[in-house]
């Protein structure tokens, strides 16, 4: 199965079942299992998207919110196929393991995510923060106001020879300016962080109320620590963390089970041991 040893796996499972509640913290490895690419380096990012490969685009270039402003086709190239492939992709079984196995837990579970895709509300988890906002909600690309709306109605058709998208484009309702994802950016100074806010704000009450609560981490990287940072505050006191990451296991102190495995094996051998 992996190097990690099978003690391992049993103690995850007894973290898990004897917690009051259940805390999951993802980042972008989560995805992967439902086929998702997670932008590692500038070489995983172009085997994503060859065509940017082509172009001479890196990651880093693509998520600058200012090419809304000035480039709006471009722009909507990149996050308007990544809004098709997120609506398209089915979240993998780990998903549901993991909200069934907040349902037996008298304080449920709550999630804590980097990720932008929406996949665990489509998974039925109701308390979900989004730290770094969503796909799946819009604000104005100039920044006139700090509405943020739904995009459930917005489809963007995108030249992939070109990753160019054809118009009509997203438009702020209020100003008429192109739109653009709610979704903080790299160097990004007019990011609405209101709606992420209130869902960290609801986060903070649940864990407040819960003290017994175990917290699961998922594919979240050292890049970018915001994730792995919140799973280790949350567990400090009770050590009760199980860090899954194929890469980047490894937790300061040694406090908690680290499992290098990918999301969906490590999710399916330790609910074989519930």
């Amino acid at each position: 199965m992996t190097d990690s040893d099978d003690s391992d796996y049993t103690r995850a499972a007894e973290l898990v079942a004897n917690a009051g509640a259940l805390l999951v913290c993802a980042g972008a490895g989560m995805g992967v299992d439902s086929g998702l690419p997670d932008f590692r380096g500038n070489e995983g990012f172009w085997r994503a998207y060859p065509p940017y490969a082509r172009l001479g685009y890196r990651f880093t270039e693509l998520a600058d919110p200012e090419h809304f402003a000035t480039n709006p086709e471009l722009a909507w190239g990149f996050y308007g196929h990544r809004l098709s492939l997120y609506r398209r992709t089915v979240p993998h079984e780990g998903f549901d393991l993991l909200r069934q196995w907040g349902d037996g837990l008298d304080g449920g579970a709550a999630v804590f995510t980097s990720n932008v895709d929406g996949h665990f509300q489509r998974a039925g988890f109701d308390t979900v923060a989004e730290v770094h906002g969503s796909i799946h909600h819009l604000q104005c690309g100039i920044g006139c106001s700090g509405a943020v709306w739904p995009a459930d109605d917005v489809v963007v058709d995108v030249d992939e020879a070109t990753m160019r998208a054809c118009s009509p484009l997203p438009r702020c309702e209020r100003c008429g300016a192109a739109a653009r994802p709610n979704i903080l950016m790299f160097g990004d100074a007019n990011w609405v962080p209101d709606r992420s806010q209130e869902q960290l704000d609801a986060l903070r009450k649940w864990q407040a109320r819960h003290h017994d609560l175990v917290v699961v981490e998922l594919g979240a990287g050292l890049a970018i620590p915001t994730v792995r940072m919140h799973a280790e505050s949350a567990s400090i006191d009770t050590g009760a963390l199980v860090r899954i990451n194929p890469r980047e296991p490894d937790i300061p102190g040694g406090k908690g089970v680290s499992l290098g495995i990918g999301a969906l094996e490590a999710l399916r051998a330790i609910d074989a041991r519930l």
